[in-house]
């Protein structure tokens, strides 16, 4: 199923210009455009205390799931990217490092989840734009289906860890 779902959306690429446009800036651009968002939510925010914990909920979080479980996981986990496993050309330029679990995936998903805290309807469409990138990274030919997956469920477990052990009583 992890190939169709590829194959559905890659087989997309270089068949329309804008199109092809919109998968790389969904899968490399999005991302910092949310970034910059969710830094603005956060240091808007009036209660310093609570501007701390939040950075440091995020900070702790995505050290957690992107500079400790994916490294482990990839060390452990050698699988190729589409591209390579494929022989295709993605439409974005990407290293041939391994491809589980999303890296992207792995530091967004505590965003959306602490902008969840904050505020739920933004937290939800920040959901949205996880989705999307996950989406653009398949279609432009740089990740799996499973690879998105899993980086949400690497960045889900460590933002609930971090959550649990450092600031459950803050919320």
């Amino acid at each position: 199923m992890d190939q169709q779902v590829f194959l559905w959306l890659y087989n997309l690429a270089n068949k329309n210009q804008l199109l092809d446009w919109f998968s790389v800036f969904l899968a490399d651009y999005l991302f910092y455009v949310l970034i910059i968002v969710f830094l603005w939510v956060v240091f808007k925010e009036k209660d310093w205390r609570r501007r701390f914990y939040l950075i440091a909920l995020t900070g702790i979080a995505i050290i957690l799931s992107r500079g400790i479980a994916t490294p482990i996981i990839r060390y452990f986990y050698d699988r190729p990217r589409p591209f390579i496993a494929d022989n295709i050309e993605p439409l974005i330029n990407h290293i041939a490092t391994h491809s589980f679990p999303s890296g992207h995936l792995a530091i967004f998903t505590p965003i959306f989840l602490i902008l969840f805290l904050i505020n739920r309807r933004l937290g939800f469409w920040f959901f949205i734009g996880a989705i999307l990138i996950g989406i653009g990274r398949v279609a432009t030919g740089v990740h799996w289906p499973s690879d998105i997956l899993g980086g949400i469920l690497i960045g889900a477990v460590s933002f609930f860890t971090t959550f649990i052990q450092l600031c459950s009583n803050i919320f």
